[in-house]
């Protein structure tokens, strides 16, 4: 609280978020399918820093590429930006190196800002994961109900078959199971080869005809999913999951202390929350940096939590003369 009012973000830092989101996907773009993922993640690193260091703002990472002795820069913990509003940051400079270097639809640059302490600091393990789009009954679906009841629950409440529901789910061994089940109930399957935060923020939009994700994807691109999902009141919940003593440990010493919890929505990002991306290969919602002979094209959304608006950006970026 500040003189007793609850405090927002500055809404010029909107805008300011698409921009961010923008240098990493333009950067990023130059190692459209040339087969390096560290160089197109490199890239889009670099330049979103550099975009970063330019706001306003006392920015803390919270998401980011690494604890601090495995990334050299938007590591965990490190501070960004020239001095301003306190935030958290949630980052992925480039959602799907693997889709960039193979030149594969989906690869985003995402980030979600919120104020200190709104956003989980998740350890870098598995998460399970149920996202739904607006206009639902809170906790129409829930991780602790079968494949199936998520399904025949998200028909009722459209008030259509099962075979009308579509599901997105990441194309991996373990989703076997889960893929059986939910073609046997009917539901129709997206099976994305990577980039689960695009899987979920999906569901916001209609027109990409995606009802719900399901699945197992990274806890940190969860965080930076449910973020967006705030801003438009969506419904997502996460588990951890830990393959060893090792990652408990991990969870452990960043304070998690229930492993076992079962993450709501407002867990993982609460409060006036910002999410921005700009899409880097076409995909789903947004299509891919486009290079002409005046410059660059970019196409992005931004949401805000506390204004419930979702805006759609296109940018023409002017070649600057040699």
């Amino acid at each position: 609280m500040k003189d007793g009012k609850t405090s927002v973000l500055d809404r010029v830092l909107v805008l300011e978020m698409v921009r961010v989101t923008e240098a990493a996907a333009l950067a990023a773009s130059e190692w459209i399918g040339r087969g390096n993922e560290r160089e197109a993640d490199a890239a889009a690193v670099e330049a979103m820093r550099r975009a970063f260091n330019r706001l306003p703002i006392s920015g803390r990472v919270v998401i980011g590429e690494g604890e601090r002795d495995e990334a050299p820069m938007l590591y965990i913990g490190e501070e960004v930006g020239l001095g301003g509003q306190e935030v958290d940051i949630a980052l992925d400079p480039l959602e799907g190196t693997t889709l960039t270097a193979k030149m594969s639809p989906n690869a985003l640059a995402v980030l979600a800002i919120a104020e200190r302490g709104n956003l989980l600091h998740a350890p870098d393990v598995y998460m399970d994961k149920i996202a739904v789009g607006p206009g639902y009954e809170r906790g129409i679906v829930g991780l602790d109900r079968s494949p199936e009841e998520n399904v025949e629950a998200l028909a009722a409440a459209r008030g259509c078959r099962c075979e009308e529901v579509t599901v997105c789910v990441l194309d991996r061994v373990r989703h076997e199971d889960l893929i059986s089940r939910l073609r046997k109930v009917g539901a129709r399957i997206v099976l994305i080869p990577d980039g689960d935060i695009a899987g979920v923020i999906a569901t916001t939009d209609p027109a990409t005809r995606i009802d719900m994700y399901l699945g197992i994807g990274g806890a940190p691109e969860g965080v930076l999913a449910a973020a967006a999902l705030n801003c438009v009141g969506g419904q997502f919940q996460g588990r951890l999951l830990f393959r060893n003593d090792e990652e408990r440990d991990r969870a452990r010493r960043i304070g998690i202390e229930d492993l076992d919890r079962l993450y709501e929505l407002q867990d993982l990002a609460r409060g006036d929350t910002i999410f921005a991306a700009t899409g880097v290969t076409d995909g789903s919602m947004l299509r891919g940096v486009r290079h002409n002979k005046r410059g660059f094209q970019t196409h992005s959304v931004v949401m805000r939590a506390s204004s419930g608006t979702v805006r759609w950006i296109e940018t023409e970026h002017l070649r600057k003369p040699v």
